[in-house]
């Protein structure tokens, strides 16, 4: 059985999780906070969540876990079988989570923590975010999902990196970042009907 290290408050231990249901895979939670004690660095090497332990082996990183998921348990899949149209959703992965997602959590002492963020940093996040949204809108299907009819890895991200990011958005500068996206936000209602999605949420409160 597959253990998940990390906390349910983390867009990506919410994210892994959700990919675990999808595949049907059994798992164990295991609540640890990120850490940059030892112990913890032997999960995860940057102290961060999530982490899974498998076959005896620590694996770290959501985009390197929903890799090894995907060979574990290939149905159902959540990438298609066409090598190009595979690699266009990691495409897209890549820029939700390193062009919204991350650039979005430079905001994230100020909107969880209150601790001051500058206003020369919020400027920058805010071009920054814009020219993201616009590369990622650019690679968006939408009909009805992320990268075309099939569920696939790119709304998973979409729903958890979007989500945070939108979040931290709303919390600083108090506007609607998918205002002018709604394809984008489509997907996102989309997925937060989607059975895996909609358990991960409920549990969160459990």
């Amino acid at each position: 059985m597959i253990k998940l290290y990390g906390l349910r408050m983390s867009n990506y231990y919410s994210l892994t999780k959700a990919l675990l249901i999808e595949k049907g895979v059994d798992f164990e939670e295991v609540k640890r906070p990120p850490s940059q004690k030892e112990d913890f660095l032997m999960l995860s090497p940057m102290g961060k969540m999530p982490a899974i332990e498998a076959e005896g082996v620590y694996l770290s990183e959501s985009i390197a876990i929903a890799t090894y998921l995907e060979s574990l348990q290939p149905k159902p899949a959540l990438l298609p079988a066409n090598t190009m149209q595979a690699a266009k959703v990691m495409e897209l992965v890549c820029h939700l989570k390193l062009d919204v997602e991350l650039v979005a959590r430079r905001l994230l002492p100020e909107a969880l923590f209150k601790q001051p963020v500058s206003e020369e940093t919020k400027a920058a996040v805010k071009t920054d975010l814009a020219k993201g949204m616009k590369a990622v809108d650019r690679l968006f299907v939408g009909t009805p999902y992320a990268a075309g009819e099939q569920v696939t890895l790119a709304d998973f991200y979409t729903f958890y990196s979007l989500g945070m990011a939108s979040g931290m958005v709303r919390a600083i500068y108090g506007e609607d970042l998918l205002a002018e996206y709604a394809t984008i936000r489509g997907v996102q209602a989309l997925m937060a009907q989607h059975p895996s999605v909609q358990r991960v949420e409920t549990e969160k409160t459990a």
